[in-house]
């Protein structure tokens, strides 16, 4: 991710020779990267938990308690 926006930074840059403009491409490029890596990852959520409820897992182990450890 920060090469990619290093990258567009320099090239907008050379390009255009405007530091506002490049900067604004920086940022737009930040935003669409972000969103991106948020859609990823939801997506992968949604598969597993489609996964699970159609191969009908319950999962009776509360999270916090799978490796020993308790709140309070």
């Amino acid at each position: 991710m920060s090469a990619t926006t290093i990258i567009v930074a320099v090239w907008t840059y050379m390009a255009t020779g405007s530091l506002w403009k490049a900067l604004a491409w920086t940022v737009a490029v930040l935003v669409i990267l972000q969103v991106g890596y948020f859609v990823l990852v939801m997506r992968l959520i949604y598969r597993r938990a489609r996964k699970a409820a159609r191969q009908g897992e319950v999962d009776a182990v509360p999270p916090m308690h799978r490796d020993g450890g308790h709140l309070g």
